[in-house]
């Protein structure tokens, strides 16, 4: 089967790596991919943005399955561009995306099928919004409805936080991401994430990770798109596990159904675990970054196959394998980030890996034959052991050897988990 792979980042770098290695596999084509990404498939110059000239491409070259990887082309629609014209795609259709794309829209959704979540309320004004605000007080959290890449979320300590936090939503600093606004309680209990592939009628567990979202050291300094990230789960037990299922994930699939928009793909809770138990922060519609990372690091099972049940329909057979050892990945990010940084600064050199670990690409690009870091987060080091003590000591090991000046890392990646 020829596949063709949306996107350039980390996620789809790990998603290409573990593509490549399936015996189903024939060509591999990544639009547009990155320099990583060129080691295990052709990059081609797509306009992703351009849902006739993707179709047209996969028409050309007889494509058997599209693997979507950001939630931007999900939200625009470009599954259901491919899936009008009977290619098979792995990523759910507009309408079922807009459990990312509209975070007011899964609020309202959880109070239909009674999935437990904070208390929100949705405002369209900025006056109503704040009015709301004194009168519940802080702290509290401010969500931006739309996409806004990581950054229309602001848990504040203080009503003149929140306050803030809606002006920027309404004054146009998020485009179209803040035209509405959630409000909700703020809930308290650690998180983590639990993934489950979909294919419309049926959920199957994809495993479970935590990540690490402020830029420094001790969960310090402001949040990004993450810094690192671990699997499995401790905190998600069996029973944490079913319940989250039952609960959660369950009832959502069954609310999408109803709502004329079946849900296939990857599904991602965000979760909190409260002293009432698991409760969903937010979905996302895609893999997480760096969160696949390490799932595709633990994952045993041929990807390519259970990607495409999950598009076809077909997820009732598949059974997956994972390595039982924890694996553990660093992001290698710009100094700045997630603030200015510079661009297109020199990697001069990375280590090899070895057995169980990884460099994976997130943000890197050739100029004139020179690898250079063109993102803020740029490199994912990843690494598998028997004990998560090992992993992070081999991820270390790794970044130590990676000759470039300009980057940085947290230091205690993992540090919940090591035991």
């Amino acid at each position: 089967m020829d596949v063709l792979l949306i996107g350039s980042g980390g996620r789809e770098h790990a998603l290409a790596w573990k593509l490549a290695q399936s015996p189903e596999l024939g060509r591999l084509y990544a639009a547009p991919g990155n320099p990583g990404i060129a080691g295990s498939a052709e990059c081609v110059a797509l306009d992703i943005a351009d849902h006739a000239a993707v179709v047209a491409f996969c028409e050309e070259k007889r494509i058997g399955l599209v693997v979507v990887g950001p939630e931007v082309p999900l939200v625009a629609g470009l599954a259901d561009s491919l899936r009008e014209a009977s290619i098979p795609v792995f990523g759910p259709s507009a309408a079922a995306a807009r459990l990312e794309g509209s975070k007011g829209f899964t609020k309202d959704l959880c109070t239909l099928k009674s999935i437990p979540t904070a208390r929100y309320e949705r405002f369209s004004q900025a006056d109503a919004a704040k009015d709301y605000v004194r009168r519940e007080g802080a702290p509290i959290v401010v969500k931006a409805d739309g996409l806004a890449a990581g950054k229309g979320v602001t848990v504040a300590s203080s009503v003149e936080e929140a306050l803030a936090a809606i002006d920027d939503c309404f004054g146009g600093s998020l485009a179209s991401a803040g035209v509405e606004v959630v409000i909700e309680e703020c809930m308290t209990g650690p998180e983590a994430s639990l993934f489950c592939l979909c294919d419309g009628d049926r959920a199957v567990l994809f495993g479970t990770a935590e990540d690490h979202k402020r830029a420094f050291d001790g969960d310090k300094g402001p949040n990004t798109g993450g810094m690192g990230a671990y699997s499995p789960s401790y905190l998600m037990t069996p029973d944490l596990i079913e319940r989250t299922m039952a609960e959660i994930i369950r009832p959502t699939l069954e609310g999408m159904r109803e709502k004329g928009a079946p849900f296939r793909g990857v599904l991602y809770a965000g979760l909190m675990l409260t002293e009432e138990g698991p409760k969903l922060i937010e979905y996302n519609v895609r893999f997480g970054d760096p969160e696949c990372q390490v799932l595709m690091m633990r994952l045993t099972s041929d990807l390519l196959p259970v990607l495409f049940a999950a598009a076809t329909g077909s997820l009732e057979a598949v059974q997956l394998g994972w390595s039982p050892e924890p694996a553990v990945t660093v992001v290698l990010a710009s100094k700045g980030y997630p603030g200015d940084y510079a661009r297109n600064t020199p990697i001069r050199s990375l280590p090899e890996t070895g057995d169980g670990e990884m460099i994976f690409h997130a943000g890197t690009a050739l100029r004139e034959g020179q690898l250079v870091a063109t993102g803020g987060r740029v490199l994912n080091v990843t690494a598998r052991a028997d004990e998560v003590a090992e992993a992070v000591d081999k991820v270390y090991a790794l970044v130590d050897r990676v000759e470039w000046s300009e980057g940085f890392c947290r230091r205690d990646i993992a540090h919940r988990a090591r035991r």
